[in-house]
Parts: C-alpha cells; structure tokens; sequence
C-alpha cells in the first residue's frame, strides 16, 4: 500500500538549491496505527482529513520542510463536558537528512528518493491539540450539587463546605464581625 504522505525528493537532492511546492489534503490515521484516545482528551476524529501545504528546500545534506499542516479536533469541554470541534493551522518548520544521528531527535529521515511526511504531520497535530479546552469562554460548567447545565439553566443549589476549609471559612466570619464592632 502507497501512502499519501510519500513525496518523491530525488530530483530536488540532486539539484541544490532548488524547492518545490507540496499540497495535498490525505486522511490523518491513513495506516490506522493510533487507537482513539480516552474520554475526556482531545483527539483527531477517526475519519479526519489533514491538509498540508509545504515548501521543500533542498540544502547540503538534506531537506527543509516549510509551511503549514491544518487538521480537525474534537475534545469534552472541561467544564460541562460537551463536545467541542475545532481546526488547528500549524506552522512547520522541520529537517529531513541522509541517516539522522540517533541523538538528533529533531530530524526526520529520507528514505532513498523519498521522504514520509506522515510521521512530521502527526507530531505537528498531536502536540498542538488543547489540553483542556472550553465550549466558549465564559462556560459556568455543570453545578457540583445537582449535575445541571449552568448555560442553560439556573438552579438553587449552594456549594456544600468542605471540611477542610471550615476552620478559615469560621476566621473570615471572626474578621468581618470584629470590623463591625471597630467602626461602631
């Protein structure tokens, strides 16, 4: 099976400086290697497609990638665990070399006359998905009590103390009542 990530390089290596253009929309699992993550993290749907829009730039050695990788995300709204989809466009600025050392992590191989952008795509995409991201900014979340919808609606519920914080919550009254008695 070909893969969509694969870009033929042999006549940009042999012609240095030159660059080429590269773009192409491709499904993002293509090889179906990742499992979808747990609920509650934000994830590339199953069925996404990536867009990608590169310029290559051949040097002495190797390869620049240039340009941006765009691609689809849905996660829980961390406050009232909705679904929330959104898109990333991310800037890409990254190496392909002949046989990278094993201490450059920072580069990618080339692979005969070939380079595999799958592996630069999904690092770009991964790193850039929110790790906790909001429906809308000003979300009130779900009430502690009751479990409602604090967008939607209004309940009369009251936070139950935690224990742990009675002792302060009881010096705070101490304080306002003692203010009171100054000022009479």
């Amino acid at each position: 099976m070909t893969s969509s990530y694969l870009v033929p390089v042999a006549q940009l290596l042999r012609e240095i400086p030159s660059s080429m253009e590269v773009a192409f929309e491709a499904p993002f699992d293509e090889q179906h290697e990742f499992i979808p993550r747990p609920r509650g993290e934000s994830d590339v749907p199953l069925d996404a497609a990536v867009s990608v829009a590169l310029r290559l730039e051949a040097f002495s050695g190797g390869l620049r990638a240039k340009g941006v990788v765009g691609a689809p995300w849905q996660a829980e709204c961390r406050r009232c665990s909705k679904l929330v989809e959104g898109y990333n466009e991310i800037a890409v600025n990254e190496r392909f070399v002949d046989n990278p050392p094993p201490d450059d992590e920072e580069a990618y191989p080339i692979d005969g006359d070939f380079i595999d952008l799958a592996h630069l795509v999904h690092d770009a995409v991964f790193l850039e998905l929110p790790l906790a991201p909001l429906c809308r900014e000003d979300c009130q979340g779900l009430c502690s009590e009751c479990g409602i919808d604090k967008n939607e609606a209004n309940c009369d519920c009251r936070p139950s103390m935690d224990p742990r914080w009675a002792t302060l919550d009881a010096l705070r009254l101490l304080d306002v009542s003692s203010e009171r008695s100054d000022e009479e």
